[in-house]
Formats: C-alpha cells, structure tokens, sequence
C-alpha cells in the first residue's frame, strides 16, 4: 500500500468515525430533545388549569405558564409552545392539565387554542343580577357584560324585561372561559330551550299558559314553600285561583314588591304596596318570576294533581308546611291558629 493510499484510507476513516460521532449526538440530543418534551406538564397529579388573559404578550404567557405549573415545567412548557411558533393571541383562554398530559401536548394545545371547557353553575338566584355572580365566577367576562348580552339577546328571542329570568334555570352549563356575554347566554339559553319540549309546551297550553308564564308561577311556588313534596299541591292551589278569576294573594309577591325578601309577618300596610307583582291588587299573574325557578318545580306546576283547595296557611308548628282549605271557614280557622303561634313567638 502506498503512501497516498494510507492517507486516503486515514482520512476515509476520519470521516466515518466524525459522521458516526454526528450521528449518535445527533440520536442523543433528539432522544433528549424527545425526553424533554415528554416530560409532564404538571409538577404533580393533581390537576392544573393555565389561564391566558386576552391581551397578553409572550411574558405573560411565560408568568401564567410557571404560575399554574410551577418553573419547571412552566419553562419547559413555554420553550416548547415558542418553539412551535405559539402566539399569545392564539393562546387566549382556559386550560386543564394532568399528569398525563406531557409538555409537548401542552404547549401543542396553547399553540392551537384548544381550550377545557368550564363548568358554569348555579343553583339558585333571587333575581338576574344574582344569577350573572354566580354564572360570571368560572369565565373571563364581568356580570355586567352578562347582563348588558341578556339586554341585546332576550328579546330578540321574545322575551319581555320583566321576564328574562324565565330565560333561564338553575344548572351546571358547560362552556369556555372566553366566551363572550352573548355566547353564554345562548348556551343557557339553548338548554332552557330543549327543557321546554313539545311535551312541556302543550301542557303549558292546555293550563292556559305560555313556557314564561308557567315559570312566573313556579317562583311564586318556589318562594311559598321550600318542601318540594308540597310545592305539586301548592301549584294546583294558584291554578285552581287562576281558573275561578280569583286574585292569586300570594306573599311572596308581596314581598317582592316591597323590596324586602326577609319579611317574616306580612301586614294591611305591606299589603297595600302599589306594584304590579302585589297580587293582592292586581288579578292573574305578575309581569315576570319573582325568582329563577327550577325545572323540578316548572314540572311540579305541569303536572300538578287535582284538588280542589283554594286557601293555604302556614302552619303553626313551622314546620314549614301548609295548612290547605277549600272554604273560607276552615282557612279563617287555620289562619287563625297560626296568627296565635305569631304572635306567642313575639313575631312582628
């Protein structure tokens, strides 16, 4: 073998042995490259929700990621999304993450916008601004912008003002954290809707009434009486004062005219308030519920059973029940007995 030929031969090798040393830095920082991505997002098996403000900039991407994931692997999160060419305007929203979901999944989700949906609930509210509290709690926008989208969508779906909150029922909605005012109210909206089936609307009819109608019935009902094994028998009572022209004279409404919902003994003077709700004064129903009713009673009220009371007095054991009558007698009676325990009670 010749000279030239040993120090072709040396270099040939030198290549190989530099390609080979390539190849396996190569391998090694991709398996790295590969572990470090696969790592998990969260720092431990409890899950994590990585909120992204509108407006944010790259930092605040950076702060909201080691905030909720902690350094760690909120740095390795961040590395990963702006490697992936991640916008923060793509980022805006909500999400949840567990120990199953690796870093690269992650940033891959906030490089998309593919958000977890929220859980919206609440299951009671005495009017539409207590409901917009609860409902605004787990999403991006106020209760102001809630109800200023209740403003702009009721009635464009034939709702009056003061019937928007038989637009809704207590429930646990399922929704994304940025969605606006208006898009809220139509995902409750929507289920409120598919609620009233053609089922629930012809028994409306047959009782007379419209969907918005029966649910200003079903508050009155709610607000009357907290035993919901009652609240069937309670319904027939305003249904049977309805059907005989009578003036439904229900304290609640009463004491949603006045403003004061704690009452505890309602008087001539309350009785006398000046309102469209004191059904005291005005025959039928009132303009809207006194309160967001639930489904359970809206139900109560359709398929209430027949009976032929058209009195109820609370008892004097305060239990909470009612004492019902189909004559006036019995009622004064009843009536009377309660005013009694009242009055031993040092009630005012």
């Amino acid at each position: 073998m010749t000279t030239t030929q040993k120090k072709k031969k040396k270099t040939t090798g030198g290549i190989r042995l530099g390609v080979l040393i390539a190849a396996i830095s190569a391998i090694l920082l991709a398996v790295g490259c590969l572990i470090f991505c696969m790592k998990s997002a969260t720092p431990t098996d409890q899950p994590r929700w990585v909120r992204i403000p509108a407006g944010a900039d790259r930092a605040a991407v950076a702060d909201s990621l080691r905030s909720a994931l902690g350094i760690t692997c909120g740095n390795r999160v961040y590395t990963i999304w702006r490697t992936m060419g991640g916008t923060p305007s793509r980022a805006h929203g909500a999400y949840r993450f567990d120990h199953s979901t690796s870093s690269a999944g992650a940033a891959r989700r906030l490089k998309n916008g593919t958000q977890s949906p929220v859980k919206v609930t609440f299951n009671y509210a005495r009017d539409l601004a207590d409901m917009a509290s609860k409902v605004t709690r787990n999403v991006e926008i106020g209760s102001e912008e809630f109800l200023e989208a209740c403003d702009t969508l009721l009635p464009r779906h034939g709702f009056r003002r003061q019937q928007f909150p038989a637009a809704f029922m207590p429930d646990t909605y399922e929704a994304y954290w940025t969605d606006s005012g208006e898009r809220l109210a139509e995902r409750m909206l929507e289920a409120r809707n598919n609620f009233w089936d053609e089922r629930r609307r012809q028994r409306a009819a047959d009782l007379g009434m419209t969907p918005a109608e029966v649910a200003t019935l079903a508050s009155i009902v709610e607000e009357e009486t907290a035993k919901a094994d009652e609240r069937p028998t309670v319904a027939r009572l305003y249904l049977n004062r309805l059907k005989r022209g009578m003036l439904l004279q229900a304290d609640p409404t009463v004491k949603f005219a006045t403003g004061d919902p704690t009452l505890r003994r309602i008087t001539r003077r309350h009785l006398a308030v000046q309102s469209p709700y004191n059904t005291y004064l005005h025959h039928g129903l009132p303009p809207g519920p006194i309160r967001i009713a639930d489904r359970r009673t809206i139900d109560a009220v359709l398929e209430a059973p027949l009976h032929n009371y058209i009195y109820m007095c609370a008892r004097e054991d305060f239990s909470g029940y009612h004492n019902f009558a189909a004559d006036y007698p019995t009622h004064q009676a009843n009536a009377r007995r309660y005013q009694k325990e009242l009055d031993r009670r040092g009630i005012r």
